[in-house]
C-alpha cells in the first residue's frame, strides 16, 4: 500500500485574515460561511467561517485553525477577529491584540517591542482582507485579534522564553502549513539566535533537545535568552551563529546525538537539503554494533569484550558508566573532540566548547 499524501493546513496568519474580511463583511450587513482570501504566493483560498455575528458598529468573526497533517500545538484553536467601525471617515486600520495573542517585551523580534506577537507577513495578509471586503469604503477601524485560551497554549511554546508574554504569535510567511516540514523550528532558530544578540550576548548555547538543555541551564545558570533549541538542525544552526556574528558557540547534548556529529567529523556530509547535516535518523542510525565499531576504530578496542552486546547506542553509553574514570573520560574526550571538530567545519574560527548530559539530565563532561 502507497504513502497516504500528507494534508497541508492554514497558518495561523491566514486565519486571522480570513476572520477579518468576514468580519468586516458582517459588518456591512453580509454574513459569509466562508470566505477567500489573498495569499503571498499569488494564489486566492477559501477558509470556512466558524462563527460570525454583528452588534450596533462592531462585529466580529472567528475560523478554526486547521493544520492539516501537521502536529501543530495550535492546530484547532479558534482565531477570533473583532472589528470596530469609527467615526472618522480615513481609511486607518489599526491592529490590536487581545486575549490569547502575545506581547512582544525582547528586542531582536521582527516586531517592535509593545507590539501584539502579530508578525509582518500575517498583517499584510489581514489588511489586504479587510480592503477586499471595504470595497473602497473609506472606513475606520480598529481589528483585534484573539485566541481564546493562547495563554495557556503558548506555555508549551517558547515564545516565553522568546520574550512574547500572554499569549500566541499569529505566525506564517506563506499562509500555508506544510505537514512536518522544518520551517516553523528553522524560523525559531533564526527567531532566537535574534533575540540574543539584540540582548547583547556574544556565545549562544545550542542542545539538541529540552532535557540537555535543562540539565545545562541547572549545571551552569547562564541567562535563558543564550539557550538555542536546535534539535537535529547542527549544520543550519551553527551555520547562522557564525552568521550573526556570536564569537562562541556551546554544544550541549546527550550521548546518541553527539555520537553522531562524532562520526561524520573526518569527511562532513554534504546535504541536498538547505538546512544541510541533521542528526535526524534519516540521515543514518547508530545501533549498538556501529557504535562499538566506531569506538574501537578510534582506539577503544580493549573496552568491549566480544561477549558484550548492544542493541542501541544508548546501552553502549550505559555500560561505559560502569567502566573505570579514566576510561570512560578517554572516551568522551575523543567523541567530544570529533564533534567540536565537526562544529568548527559548519561555524569558521568559532570557539567551539562542547558538553555531555547523561540520561539522568547531569553534565558529566566538557570540552
Amino acid at each position: 500500500m502507497g504513502r497516504r499524501k500528507l494534508r497541508t493546513g492554514y497558518t495561523t496568519g491566514a486565519c486571522a485574515a480570513a476572520a477579518a474580511k468576514a468580519a468586516v463583511l458582517a459588518l456591512a450587513g453580509t454574513f459569509p460561511e466562508k470566505v477567500e482570501i489573498p495569499f503571498p504566493d499569488g494564489k486566492r483560498r477559501t477558509l470556512p467561517v466558524h462563527r460570525i455575528w454583528r452588534r450596533d458598529e462592531t462585529a466580529g468573526a472567528s475560523v478554526i485553525k486547521d493544520a492539516g497533517d501537521d502536529p501543530d500545538v495550535t492546530n484547532g484553536v479558534e482565531v477570533v477577529v473583532t472589528v470596530e467601525r469609527q467615526s472618522r471617515k480615513h481609511g486607518r486600520i489599526l491592529l490590536r491584540g487581545g486575549e490569547g495573542v502575545g506581547r512582544v517585551t525582547k528586542p531582536g523580534l521582527p516586531v517592535p517591542v509593545g507590539e501584539p506577537a502579530i508578525n509582518p507577513v500575517p498583517r499584510r495578509m489581514i489588511r489586504e482582507a479587510i480592503q477586499e471586503a471595504l470595497s473602497g469604503k473609506p472606513w475606520s477601524l480598529i481589528v483585534t485579534v484573539s485566541i481564546p485560551g493562547g495563554e495557556r497554549i503558548a506555555e508549551k511554546t517558547l515564545n516565553p522564553r522568546l520574550g512574547i508574554v500572554g499569549g500566541l504569535s499569529i505566525l506564517g510567511t506563506t499562509g500555508i502549513v506544510k505537514p512536518l516540514s522544518s520551517e516553523a523550528w528553522l524560523a525559531t532558530i533564526e527567531s532566537s539566535l535574534s533575540v540574543a544578540r539584540a540582548a547583547g550576548h556574544r556565545r549562544v548555547v545550542l542542545s539538541f533537545g529540552r532535557a540537555s538543555e535543562v540539565a545545562h541551564m541547572k549545571h551552569y545558570g547562564l541567562p535563558e535568552e543564550l539557550y538555542i533549541l536546535m534539535g537535529d538542525f547542527v549544520e543550519f544552526a551553527l551555520r547562522r551563529v557564525r552568521d550573526f556574528g556570536f564569537r562562541e558557540v556551546w554544544l550541549c547534548g546527550q550521548w546518541a546525538k553527539l555520537l553522531k556529529c562524532a562520526s561524520v567529523a573526518d569527511s562532513p556530509p554534504r546535504v541536498r537539503e538547505p538546512y544541510g547535516f541533521t542528526t535526524h535518523v534519516r540521515h543514518g542510525v547508530l545501533r549498538g554494533p556501529e557504535t562499538v565499531a566506531l569506538l574501537k576504530q578510534w582506539g577503544f578496542r580493549g573496552l568491549f569484550p566480544r561477549r558484550e552486546r548492544f542493541n542501541t547506542a544508548r546501552e553502549v553509553f550505559l555500560s561505559l558508566e560502569t567502566r573505570p574514570i579514566r576510561a570512560r573520560e578517554a572516551v568522551f574526550r575523543e567523541v567530544l573532540r570529533r564533534v567540536r571538530r565537526l562544529a568548527l567545519h559548519f561555524a569558521g574560527n568559532l570557539k567551539v566548547r562542547v558538553t555531555l548530559v547523561n540520561y539522568r539530565r547531569e553534565v558529566i563532561f566538557e570540552l
